[in-house]
């Protein structure tokens, strides 16, 4: 097994892997470095032989490299005879070579072990940066490379985060299980929003040369999958994973072929991924039958643009009636700046334009390009071009993304 392989490997059965070892463990730092060590492991011993069994052997290996580094605390020798017996057993049956694997913490069960990780990962005691960047190594299995190029920022940075996580997580006590019952609801609004956060990342990157980080975007689908699975009977588990596949599922037609942006309403409609907008749909259904969440909500703003033939055919009533109602389960500045883009389409510039002059006036998105660049579509549309022009422009200033940039400034131009 090459390099590639190993990757592969690990990308699939990380979550459960690092799950497994924090609960025979107890601790989450040791399980997560150990991992990584034999992932290290890996990467040399696979190109001479590979296992029958890679996550058997990824499993035992990690094991070892535990036990290893228990051993060397003189605090947990007790622990480490114990766990040292468990070993020798383990050995004598052939656990260690792959050739079984051990029930308690088999590596292909997929249990509350996966989703408890997530919930330690995505901790209130951590910085939203560290839960992201947690997230995504522990539970998504990316290394500190994969992440740092996803977010623009310095390989070190990344690391500091996932380092300063661990110690925080280690010295708050954070217990490795779910929440109870009673906080479990409250909690998972954290982990929901660790996956939106990656999502949205990859659906329209904040900084950089692309539009789009794909690979980013579907692995934050990935952990949405994996978080509906484990927790099926939470509607807003099902209603994130419906938003990102409907939104996902226009991804082919976003960019043209030099990766410039194309707008909605020049995109062709018949690039979008429908199996995509069918999973999406399947899992709003599964959202809908509690009633929607703001994820929730959202998505169902998604499916009534996949269901559309065009902008001029979509049904702009619907989408202003649903942000309405996203604005009163989860109110938001954003929120707003949607909602006035929708009134728009429905009611006409003017009444929307208010709106956004009501943001401004209340000082609610200092900063952001989203508001000078929707003020400026809002004044093209009325005809005061001068106004439109100095708004894009002031737009383009403040984007960081350079596709968007160069889209903000064509359209400044023909105002001249």
């Amino acid at each position: 097994m090459g390099t590639a392989d190993v990757e592969a490997v690990w990308r699939i059965e990380s979550a459960r892997i690092v799950a497994a070892l924090t609960r025979f463990t107890g601790d989450f730092g040791l399980a997560e470095d150990a991992a990584q060590e034999a992932v290290a492991e890996a990467l040399v011993s696979w190109r001479r032989a590979s296992p029958a069994n890679p996550a058997g052997w990824l499993m035992a290996t990690a094991r070892r490299r535990a036990i290893d580094a228990i051993r060397r605390r003189s605090a947990l020798r007790e622990r480490y005879a114990l766990l040292a017996a468990e070993a020798a057993v383990d050995s004598a049956v052939g656990w260690a070579a792959g050739s079984v694997v051990d029930e308690d913490i088999d590596p292909d069960r997929i249990d509350d072990d996966v989703l408890a990780l997530m919930f330690v990962s995505c901790h209130p005691v951590l910085s939203p940066e560290a839960r992201v960047a947690l997230t995504l190594r522990v539970v998504g299995g990316l290394s500190s490379e994969e992440i740092a190029r996803a977010f623009l920022v310095p390989v070190p940075t990344v690391q500091a985060r996932i380092t300063r996580a661990k110690k925080t997580i280690a010295a708050a006590r954070v217990p490795f299980e779910l929440p109870p019952a009673a906080e479990r609801r409250e909690r998972l609004g954290g982990v929901l929003s660790v996956l939106y956060v990656i999502f949205t990342e990859g659906s329209t990157a904040t900084s950089g040369d692309r539009l789009l980080r794909p690979d980013v975007a579907y692995e934050a689908i990935r952990l949405a999958r994996t978080l509906a699975a484990l927790a099926p009977d939470e509607p807003e588990a099902h209603g994130l994973l419906a938003l990102c596949e409907l939104t996902a599922a226009r991804f082919p037609a976003r960019t043209g072929p030099d990766g410039s942006p194309v707008l909605l309403e020049d995109q062709d409609r018949r690039r979008w991924d429908i199996s995509a907008i069918r999973r999406g749909l399947a899992a709003l259904a599964r959202a809908s039958t509690r009633g929607l969440g703001p994820y929730g909500l959202q998505a169902a703003i998604a499916a009534t643009h996949a269901s559309a033939p065009s902008v001029e055919a979509t049904d702009w009533d619907r989408i202003v009636v649903l942000y309405e109602a996203v604005g009163r389960v989860a109110p938001s500045p954003v929120v707003e700046l949607n909602r006035a883009v929708a009134v728009a389409m429905a009611s006409g510039p003017a009444r929307a334009l208010a709106i956004v002059d009501e943001l401004i006036a209340a000082n609610r998105l200092p900063g952001s390009h989203l508001v000078p660049t929707v003020r400026g579509e809002l004044l093209a549309r009325l005809g005061r071009r001068p106004e439109a022009r100095a708004e894009l422009e002031l737009a383009a200033r403040l984007c960081a993304n350079q596709r968007e940039r160069s889209v903000l400034l064509r359209k400044a131009a023909t105002l001249g």
